[in-house]
């Protein structure tokens, strides 16, 4: 490499340093590449500075949370990927030379992948994709996301920082409701009131600070929520079917309730003009991803929340 090249030296990066590198760019960070590489964190930060050294460009800027590409490293990236790609497939080393992709490692919320997201991956699955599914909250699977732990994450909120990569999946509406027995006795009194007739009734729920239903009462009813959990479950699926056997009231996102709406085993109890939304992300770490799985997956899942 020439020294004008933006990616260049008077001398030529070896091998290795370039697939380090490589790894650090498409992984978005230092812990992740050595993962994926089977190096330690202080050889993978070693290689990199030699690098950086060698071209004479900073490649990475460091961040609290992994590493941001600089756009001479996006430069290089888009020079060295295609044939270290290829010499890993004709040598057979490395994840483009395995004969079938690792498994797609994909996380989020409980209810959203047990009703939404892994039913729209079955046609991908029977054409041979594997997956390894994480249920949990958004920060720590992102925190797992950062570190190489999964492939994709569905997020309820957007990621914070440049070592992750978002985009819009879904928007969730979250809907004040209670079962028919409930609902006959506050619908006219909430509307005439105000939500403090609430108050007196059972608060199903999900966590105990109440973070949906807080949303909703700031939102909708322009006030702070003033009262406590009845029942605290980590299952809003959960928490559907205590509301629907006539438990107490919550809020909701739709989509999980839809169907006991379109049956009147549930009823809205309040219909504002602007309710409360929420968007969900779909996240990955930044650059191509060695596993071509990983496209398939992120493909079929923005394309059947389309529906959602």
């Amino acid at each position: 490499m020439r020294h004008s090249d933006p990616a260049g030296s008077a001398s030529q990066p070896d091998l290795n340093l370039l697939r380090t590198f490589l790894a650090v760019h498409r992984s978005g960070s230092f812990t992740a590449a050595a993962q994926l590489l089977g190096l330690s964190q202080p050889t993978v930060t070693t290689q990199i500075r030699s690098l950086e050294r060698q071209t004479g460009r900073e490649l990475f800027e460091r961040l609290p949370r992994g590493v941001a590409p600089t756009a001479v490293a996006d430069e290089l990236a888009a020079r060295v990927s295609g044939p270290l790609d290829a010499l890993a497939a004709a040598t057979g080393h490395g994840p483009a030379g395995r004969t079938r992709p690792e498994p797609v490692h994909l996380a989020g919320p409980a209810e959203l992948l047990s009703t939404r997201a892994l039913p729209a991956l079955a046609d991908v699955v029977t054409r041979g994709v594997r997956l390894r599914v994480t249920m949990g909250l958004t920060d720590p699977l992102l925190d797992e996301l950062r570190a190489g732990r999964h492939d994709l994450v569905i997020a309820t909120t957007r990621p914070r920082g440049r070592t992750l990569s978002a985009v819009p999946l879904l928007d969730e509406e979250f809907v004040l409701v209670a079962a028919p027995v409930w609902a006959e006795r506050l619908r006219e009194p909430l509307a005439a009131e105000g939500p403090g007739v609430l108050h007196e009734v059972p608060l199903i729920t999900y966590a105990e600070d109440l973070p949906i239903v807080r949303r909703y009462w700031r939102h909708v009813f322009g006030r702070r929520l003033n009262c406590r959990a009845a029942v605290s479950a980590p299952d809003l699926r959960a928490v559907v079917a205590m509301v629907r056997s006539g438990a107490g009231f919550s809020v909701l996102p739709r989509y999980l309730c839809a169907d006991e709406l379109a049956s009147g085993a549930l009823v809205l109890l309040d219909e504002p003009e602007d309710a409360p939304i929420n968007t969900g992300y779909l996240v990955q770490r930044p650059g191509a991803s060695y596993n071509p799985h990983v496209d398939l997956v992120r493909d079929r899942l923005l394309h059947a929340a389309r529906d959602w």
